[in-house]
């Protein structure tokens, strides 16, 4: 049974905290102003062996494990969620199914020059019709000669913009709902493939997200990831597996985050002529924040852990998504009751994790889809 880090785990914490506070904590403001994605660190993270952690070394990947993978990411979103989430796609959702799936050409092309942050990857499964239920899909993807034609639109697309290739859902026989998808590599210079525009968020700000159009675009068979047409969602709840259990890192990471900054608060302010830090609710409150983080922690690499194990269930997946992205929820507004006036001014980190955790509830399935998911699993 999983109960702490192990000794390398911990010193790969020590090491990724080193990383992030030097090269990615002096970025944050300025390039959430700028509202884009500090380019250059895809180059540093990748020399520094940080990007698609669970790559093995015969792609150059450091071959580490899913407990690695979700201590580096809660260490990034710690910092910064919106960063994270660019390594995130790019180390799991859109590497991990040709890693897992892939032909070895594909393996050999992509994934060495992803490991090294040379070429950034994206993920685009959700349409402006079809979200959580991945079924729903209705881009196309049609024989042509040696290749497929791809014809559809993708949405909320996390690194569309600055992405060199995407991973790509499409059917290729929409006869079967579901069983008829495949996943397909784009490249960005494909002809047909276009980014229709970059998407304004609420929060997130450095995470590059976009709205992507597939006319036409030509595919050629060996970019098909499988050996057969069909088979693509199975790929995917595979790869959504893994993603989910990642957010429950990224929780827990914006989670510490907002709790340390909050302590910070409480034992300098002063309300009504005494110290904030002697008022029993606010402890209270404190309390309650720490505890969260805590159980967030522990659930999450619990979740690694048997996925480690090659024994992680979707509904473990699904189990660390919804209570992690929930708890989150209520601890930033615990922070923001607590700061008051002060929390909502620009240059307080807790609006920005207020915003920022918004959005966990929505990527890798929605909280109302993964309770569909949990009570399914218990025979509901």
């Amino acid at each position: 049974m999983f109960f702490e880090l192990s000794e390398a785990h911990k010193e790969f914490q020590k090491r990724v905290q080193r990383i992030c506070e030097r090269e990615v904590s002096p970025l944050v403001e300025e390039y959430e102003r700028k509202k884009e994605f500090p380019l250059p660190l895809y180059r540093t993270f990748g020399a520094e062996r940080l990007l698609c952690l669970r790559c093995p070394k015969e792609y150059d990947g450091p071959g580490l494990d899913k407990v690695s993978e979700c201590v580096c990411m809660e260490e990034l979103n710690r910092i910064c969620a919106g960063i994270g989430a660019g390594f995130m796609v790019h180390g799991g959702l859109a590497t991990d199914p040709i890693l897992r799936f892939g032909s070895e050409s594909l393996k050999q092309t992509y994934l060495p020059r992803a490991v090294r942050g040379e070429k950034i990857g994206a993920f685009a499964l959700t349409e402006p019709d079809a979200g959580s239920d991945a079924a729903s899909i209705r881009t196309i993807a049609s024989k042509d000669k040696d290749g497929y034609r791809l014809n559809g639109s993708k949405t909320f697309i996390t690194n569309g913009t600055i992405c060199d290739f995407v991973t790509v859902a499409a059917y290729t026989d929409p006869g079967k709902r579901g069983i008829g998808i495949n996943l397909f590599v784009v490249n960005r210079e494909d002809e047909g493939f276009s980014v229709i525009k970059k998407l304004r968020k609420l929060g997130n700000h450095t995470s590059d997200t976009a709205e992507l159009a597939f006319d036409g675009c030509y595919v050629p068979r060996e970019r098909m990831i499988g050996e057969r047409e069909g088979g693509g969602l199975e790929q995917l709840e595979e790869t959504l597996k893994s993603g989910r259990i990642t957010y429950g890192a990224r929780s827990t990471g914006v989670g510490q985050a907002t709790f340390d900054a909050t302590l910070s608060y409480v034992k300098q302010a002063r309300r009504h002529g005494e110290p904030l830090k002697r008022s029993q609710a606010i402890r209270f409150l404190l309390a309650e924040m720490a505890t969260s983080v805590e159980v967030m922690r522990y659930t999450t690499y619990r979740g690694a852990w048997l996925f480690d194990q090659g024994i992680a269930t979707m509904k473990d997946a699904s189990m660390v998504k919804l209570f992690c992205s929930e708890s989150v929820q209520k601890i930033v507004q615990k922070a923001m009751a607590i700061q008051k006036a002060a929390g909502l001014l620009m240059e307080n980190p807790i609006q920005r994790f207020l915003r920022d955790a918004r959005l966990f509830k929505i990527p890798e399935g929605t909280s109302e889809v993964h309770h569909l998911v949990i009570a399914r699993e218990l025979g509901l």
